[in-house]
């Protein structure tokens, strides 16, 4: 069996699964289901009885085509059908499922999507019994004793998420017409059943505690003295497997269980509530005011509706109270003296409303005693400040003007920067003076967090007042000079300082981006003087913002899809610069090799005022002569091979920006090639690239930290507080929100695909092609797995990590064909499930008159391929690989491109994966998959880009149950992390304004650092 399903019905888990294919499966039977025996196999596994040898059927209603129901986790874009599909089915009691879910991680079984979902309400209802969120009750008639959920304050969200979450396949029992309305009761149901199954099982369990509703609710299993009252009768029937209950048990217990649950669920029941009041100024004649922890009261269905206690004890204003809320008041106090011992004082008295504290041991409330009893269930009000840093920084920025007149903040100019305790909440905004910081410092000295300033109480960490004092101390009272880049991130909280920075006053763009003194926004640029050619509205938009964010010294990632022009984008900023006076100073463009010739060209054509230099080669000028070049430049492109090598000669030149194409390349942060380029100083940064996330939220932290440097902190920090959260969600959730919110004004990408951005471009359709292997390829893919694990029983940790790749590898191999794993250049036909599809879907494009594109990251396998497809086939079959040369390549090119009639171009994903143009073909194979979703994505895009003119179909050739099923899942999980972590569009570019950016520079260190 391959994967286990289920779905809550009535009572009872009904049990079914997907095995293997059947041959001729009886009409209206689920061709994939398993069978009977398979699922007793399972069953019996996870220790539980399967019952009736003969199981049961089931009819579900499922997505699929008339021929068969999907299969689980399939993506295929078919349109689907919702059909009634019959299927074997094990029907298990809560007890059973109980057991099922709970050793569910330990089956050598994959669980559906319902399934997975019905854990979670199991591992929700052990969590209820647990926390004592259960409540006994009787149901039924004849009645049965039965544990029910009892709300806790966070129950009501978490059951709400479940519902919200509950998957289609959870409701595949039920008629489509019903299953919007029956979502909750999919949920409630199993809910109240598990969680009565695993109230008993925990209850019965050795050395754990029993679960119960609290101090008053008892608790499963409780011994009783006696066994004939009504309670002990109940308390039996609740620890026991038999649930049945006595008429006149029944008739005893019913009216105290409906008080009992009245109380709980909120009817009228009151919440104790601890109320923190400062203390009265002194007077004159006085000592020292004690602080107040009044008692209240307060409704548990109306927060609002709140009493102290002391009026409670009079007999005032408590109609909507219970009758007993006085006992039951003195009940919680009694249990509320573990959390706050200093509350026994007031037990013996007659009418307790309140506790006196001095300040210590109000502090000590606040600090610890507040927690614990919130923890508790207690209610617990206090002060405005309390839990806030009282203290705060004010921070000053002087800025010099600038020499050349040129904007923006740059990272290496220096500015004037002081800094000035203040002291936040009413009153706020007047510094404090050495004085008082002085006095505040001596408070701490003696242990003293809560303390009196300028006629108000505050609460202080220690330290802070100290590492304030020490700033102050220092010359000038704070004061010093730091880089702009230094400043941006202190101001922004990216680096330590001893109070955080509340208020920033500063003049020139680092004000207008932090003090809230500027509304600046993109202005549309047009087609700039000395341009050459007309800019695409989308390109015009692309053009602006980078212009907006560079005049506020920011760095920009245009993550624009390949082929919708990057590189224009920037020769119009560039051109556009160059039309204005004076021109800010030369721009470095780092690219890899084989694009700096494109760039020379693309200047030429488009940009054919700029002065272009290109800093590459043994001869590359150096000193004196590469600095006078530069100084009268508009744009010197280079590579990250000579940046690498000449990282401190270009880091000693006037850049006025630094704009790295390909940026993919500084994916690794750690590598001395993106640690040089990094190294660069100018004014503003650039990133061009397509793909700004391919494997993981690191590479895109990286390609930040040189477009922002300390933006999203260090590396290490944005992997624990936000990627690693993200990366769990798979693209859709609160962490990857937080990404694209980080990271948002900063990343503009669009894609071809969009209708808004270009409506010119045809439609692509990506489809799995599902493969099976021949005997033969199973058994040499068996024979490879047993082997693997043999070797890694005898392996260290080293080389199973070299044995899992090198496996993976010849498994891969084995899916392609057996030919290319045995290297024994042996005959391919019938050999391969796998060749013989792609053999299927080349004839039927052939047949068309199509011309059709196959990558393959095999070269060698490519070398058989090639021959082999051009006589079954009868057409032309080109083979390009690492080893074509550069007159052969753009022979074939042109040759495909040209020629009428089906071609088919057999291709080396690395080698023929970017700076192809193949918009002849409308068809696009991927043998063999890439653990990479962005260079498949690059390959296909060598047809589906500008200048196609029919729809494009792109097949993903997969085979069933294999590595190659796992290696597409992954890929699909890349792709939703990148999809979901960054914003695609352009519709949040109208309203951007510095506010929008000021908002996200003061998110990020708090984001980052949590």
């Amino acid at each position: 069996m391959r994967v286990l399903h289920g779905v809550w019905s009535r009572d009872t888990l009904l049990l079914w699964g997907e095995g293997e294919h059947e041959e001729e499966p009886p009409a209206g039977a689920h061709p994939f289901a398993a069978s009977p025996a398979e699922l007793r196999e399972v069953a019996a596994k996870a220790g539980i009885d399967p019952g009736s040898p003969d199981g049961a059927a089931s009819v579900l209603v499922l997505p699929g085509t008339a021929v068969s129901p999907a299969p689980s986790g399939s993506a295929d874009t078919a349109p689907a059908e919702l059909r009634p599909w019959r299927v074997p089915s094990l029907a298990l009691s809560a007890a059973q499922a109980d057991t099922l879910l709970t050793v569910l991680d330990d089956l050598p079984v994959a669980a559906g999507p319902a399934l997975t979902h019905l854990r979670a309400v199991h591992a929700f209802a052990e969590r209820l019994v647990l926390a004592g969120g259960v409540l006994p009750d009787l149901v039924g008639q004849p009645p049965h004793a039965r544990w029910r959920p009892a709300p806790l304050d966070t129950a009501e969200s978490h059951l709400a998420a479940l519902t919200d979450t509950l998957p289609a396949a959870a409701t595949a029992h039920l008629d489509p017409r019903e299953r919007g309305d029956a979502a909750r009761l999919c949920v409630l149901a199993p809910l109240e059943l598990l969680t009565d199954a695993a109230a008993r099982r925990l209850a019965t369990a050795p050395k754990r505690h029993s679960p119960s509703a609290g101090a008053d609710a008892g608790a499963p299993g409780a011994a009783h003295a006696s066994e004939t009252t009504p309670a002990a009768r109940l308390a039996n029937a609740l620890t026991g497997q038999r649930t049945r209950v006595d008429d006149g048990t029944a008739r005893a217990l019913r009216g105290p269980l409906r008080e009992w649950r009245s109380r709980v669920r909120g009817g009228g029941r009151a919440q104790l509530l601890f109320v923190l009041r400062e203390p009265e100024p002194e007077s004159s004649r006085g000592g020292p005011r004690p602080w107040t922890v009044e008692f209240w009261v307060r409704s548990t269905s109306d927060p609002g509706l709140r009493l102290p206690l002391e009026q409670v004890w009079l007999g005032e204003g408590a109609a909507w109270l219970p009758e007993d809320v006085g006992t039951t008041a003195l009940a919680d106090l009694r249990r509320a003296v573990r959390h706050l011992p200093a509350l026994r004082r007031t037990l013996g008295d007659l009418a307790p409303a309140r506790l006196l504290l001095d300040t210590a041991g109000a502090q000590s409330f606040v600090g610890g005693a507040a927690a614990r009893l919130t923890s508790a269930g207690f209610g617990v009000v206090l002060p405005e400040w309390s839990g806030r840093g009282a203290l705060e920084l004010r921070m000053t920025v002087n800025e010099e003007p600038k020499k050349r007149g040129r904007g923006g903040v740059g990272p290496t100019d220096l500015v004037d920067v002081s800094f000035e305790a203040l002291l936040r909440g009413p009153g706020s905004g007047e510094p404090l003076a050495a004085e008082e910081l002085e006095e505040l410092a001596e408070l701490a000295r003696l242990k003293r967090s809560l303390v009196r300033v300028r006629g108000r109480w505050m609460e202080m960490d220690p330290e802070r007042v100290e590492a304030a004092l020490e700033l102050m101390r220092r010359s000038g009272g704070g004061r010093g000079r730091m880089r702009r880049e230094e400043a941006l991130r202190a101001a922004i909280g990216a680096v330590e300082t001893p109070l955080p920075v509340a208020d920033v006053v500063a003049d020139g763009p680092l004000g207008a981006l932090l003090d809230g003194g500027a509304k600046a926004e993109p202005r549309p640029m047009g087609t700039p003087p000395g341009f050459e050619g007309k800019l695409r509205p989308y390109q015009d938009r692309g053009s602006a913002w980078l212009r907006f964010l560079g005049e506020l010294g920011l760095g920009a990632v245009l993550a624009d899809d390949m082929g919708l022009g990057k590189t224009v984008q920037l020769l119009a900023l560039l051109t556009d610069e160059r039309a204005r006076a004076p021109a800010p100073g030369p721009t470095l463009l780092v690219c890899p090799v084989s694009l700096v010739g494109n760039w020379r060209r693309e200047a030429e054509k488009f940009a054919p005022g700029l002065r272009v230099h290109v800093q590459h080669g043994p001869d590359r000028p150096t000193g004196n002569d590469l600095a006078r070049i530069v100084g009268a430049c508009d744009l010197v492109v280079t590579t990250y091979g000579v940046v690498a090598r000449d990282s401190d000669e270009l880091s000693g030149m006037p850049w006025h920006r630094v704009v790295c194409d390909e940026a993919q390349a500084l994916k690794n942060h750690s590598t001395r090639q993106a640690r040089a380029v990094r190294s660069l100083p100018a004014a503003t940064r650039i990133a061009l690239t397509g793909t700004p996330v391919e494997n993981n939220l690191g590479e895109l932290w990286s390609v930040m930290e040189f477009a922002n440097p300390g933006l999203l902190g260090t590396a290490a920090d944005f992997q624990r507080a936000v990627a690693d959260r993200a990366e769990a969600e798979e693209g859709a959730g609160e962490g990857t929100d937080l990404v694209r919110r980080l990271t948002g004004p900063f990343v503009l990408r669009r894609l071809k695909t969009d209708r808004s951005i270009i409506a010119d471009l045809p439609e692509k359709q990506e489809m799995r092609t599902w493969c099976t292997l021949t005997p033969e390829q199973a058994s040499l893919y068996k024979a490879v797995v047993d082997d693997m694990a043999e070797r890694m029983a005898e392996a260290d940790e080293k080389e199973r990590k070299g044995l899992v790749l090198a496996t993976m590898s010849r498994l891969k191999q084995i899916c392609n064909h057996p030919a290319q794993f045995l290297g024994d250049g042996s005959a391919l036909a019938g050999r391969s499930g796998k060749l013989d599809r792609l053999e299927s879907i080349l004839g039927e494009a052939v047949a068309e008159g199509d011309k059709a594109l196959c990558f393959t990251q095999y070269a060698r396998w490519g070398e058989r391929l090639a021959p082999y497809l051009r006589s079954k086939l009868g057409v032309p079959v080109l083979w390009l690989h690492g080893g074509t040369s550069r007159a052969d390549r753009e022979r074939m090119t042109e040759h495909f491109q040209t020629v009428s009639g089906p071609v088919v171009f057999l291709l080396s994903l690395k080698a023929a994966g970017t700076g192809l143009n193949l918009t002849a073909a409308n068809h696009v194979v991927h043998v063999d998959r890439w653990w990479n979703p962005a260079v498949e994505n690059q390959a296909t895009d060598r047809a589906f880009r500008i200048g196609q003119r029919r729809d494009v179909q792109v097949r993903k050739l997969v085979c069933v149950g294999t590595v190659e099923e796992r290696v597409d899942e992954m890929i699909e999980r890349k792709s939703a992390l990148a999809d979901g972590a960054v914003a695609t569009g352009e519709q949040w570019l109208g309203g951007l304004s510095v506010e929008d950016l000021r908002e996200v520079v003061r998110l990020a260190p708090e984001a980052v650092s949590g």
